[in-house]
């Protein structure tokens, strides 16, 4: 139960911080922009200082954008509106843009339709994976499968790069593992980590949901 309340106030405390990021930092750094852009017309300025003011706002452009990314990493507006596929689809697609390592996504199975919950955990088991994958392993491709039956969800994630060592990964205490290690336990589940391929790590989990 603690595990579970302490699971729940992590994503709480995401919600919170990623709508003060995105509704309130965003939207004031959206308000100076404005300002800076609405002052260019009215000065009168040297050819070098056009181009050190047209820097500071690109500089701003690319500070909005670096946070509303932060802000979505949180709490991803396509799990809200659109749903567990849609959401695991745009994420791969983000690290994809920001990484250049191909990731392909396949769904398989029944569909049905989960809880917030389920939801929310699913996506970050997966989130984590990804992301411990490309820091860790170093791979140019990721294969994430997700298969729903009846009444359990199936995740896959294998990557084909230098390979972690499998024990060392089940006795992790790093916070990510940990983690997803207790987001498997809230279902029940169980998770199998294998490094047996010839290159590359395979991840296997299992959720009663």
């Amino acid at each position: 139960m603690s595990v579970n309340a302490m699971l729940k106030g992590q994503e709480e405390e995401r919600n919170r911080i990623a709508k003060d990021l995105h509704d309130g930092l965003g939207g004031m750094l959206s308000g100076v922009k404005m300002s800076f852009t609405n002052m260019k017309e009215n000065l009168i300025m040297s050819a070098e200082n056009v181009g050190v003011f047209e820097q500071s706002i690109s500089q701003l452009d690319s500070t909005i954008s670096e946070l509303r990314k932060i802000a979505h990493n949180l709490m991803p507006e396509a799990l809200v509106k659109f749903g567990l596929n849609d959401a695991i689809k745009d994420f791969c697609t983000s690290i994809m843009s920001a990484t250049h390592i191909n990731i392909i996504y396949e769904s398989m199975g029944e569909v049905r339709t989960l809880d917030n919950t389920a939801n929310t955990y699913i996506y970050r088991i997966i989130q984590e994976l990804i992301n411990n994958a490309v820091k860790h392993a170093k791979p140019t491709q990721i294969l994430v499968q997700l298969t729903t039956t009846t009444n359990k969800i199936m995740l896959t994630v294998e990557d084909n790069g230098q390979g972690l060592d499998s024990n060392k990964l089940a006795a992790s205490k790093g916070i990510g593992i940990t983690n997803i290690k207790h987001r498997v336990n809230y279902f029940k589940g169980n998770i199998d980590f294998d490094n047996n391929t010839p290159h590359g790590t395979v991840i296997n989990i299992e959720l009663n949901v």
